[in-house]
């Protein structure tokens, strides 16, 4: 399960950080990273602070977007130290986290994204995940550089699986269950735009109905069976609308 968990950096300043975080990565046995946007990378610097974890710095995927980054994944877990508008399914406790990502990643890649050193993830940015995850923290003084951020979550999956490893019994997700990649999600996204719109549901004062409804079907976790039912009946409903079954 933790080959499938892949740490995204998203538009990393100091190079630096992402050794530390390639180090906090290794010590937890995790090795999938990939970096969005990064202000300097490859860097001497990323590679001093990495340590012993330099591979996972050499074997770094640099990719132009988030969309790019989790496309292929079934749940995108956004670290943010702040709720934001949309109404994401949201982790108070890290531990809570672990145990949904490792379930998930019985069948399919998990990514768990951290934002900008000073500035975190934008709304947009949270927009492409499927959770959000908090670390409690003094709330006079909550403030972790990103490194520590990563090592922590990283600690709490390393933890749950261990935890795993260590049963005998070991849970198998029915394939029915099995939750979209983000890429499925999104074409979902699309095409019930697309029926909101021919059907003249989507008007000047229902500016916000397309985003709340899509945080609404994003709460509901539903499974790749479950989307593709609603995508029928989108069909059935609007048969000139998209409908690209990708």
């Amino acid at each position: 399960m933790l080959p499938r968990i892949r740490i995204v950096l998203v538009q990393t300043f100091h190079p630096g950080n992402i050794g530390a975080a390639a180090r906090a990565m290794k010590t937890m046995g995790l090795a999938e990273l990939v970096l969005v946007n990064p202000r300097a990378f490859p860097d001497d610097e990323a590679t001093r602070l990495a340590a012993g974890a330099g591979d996972v710095v050499a074997n770094a995927r640099v990719v132009a977007s988030l969309d790019e980054a989790v496309s292929d994944c079934v749940q995108v877990i956004g670290a943010s130290a702040r709720l934001r508008s949309l109404p994401l399914p949201h982790f108070s406790e890290p531990d809570a986290m672990a145990d949904s990502a490792l379930q998930n990643a019985q069948s399919a890649p998990v990514a768990l994204v951290f934002g900008r050193e000073r500035s975190g993830l934008t709304a947009e940015e949270i927009r492409c995940c499927t959770h959000q995850v908090s670390i409690p923290a003094n709330p006079d003084y909550g403030i972790l550089n990103l490194s520590q951020a990563v090592q922590i979550l990283a600690y709490e999956l390393h933890r749950a699986w261990r935890t795993r490893h260590q049963s005998s019994f070991i849970y198998q997700t029915p394939g029915e269950a099995t939750p979209p990649t983000r890429e499925q999600f999104s074409h979902f996204q699309r095409h019930l735009h697309d029926v909101m719109q021919k059907s003249g549901f989507l008007s000047q004062p229902h500016a916000r109905t397309e985003e709340q409804l899509q945080a609404l079907f994003t709460r509901a976790e539903p499974s790749r069976k479950e989307l593709s039912m609603l995508r029928g009946l989108l069909s059935a409903l609007h048969p000139d609308a998209s409908s690209d079954r990708s």
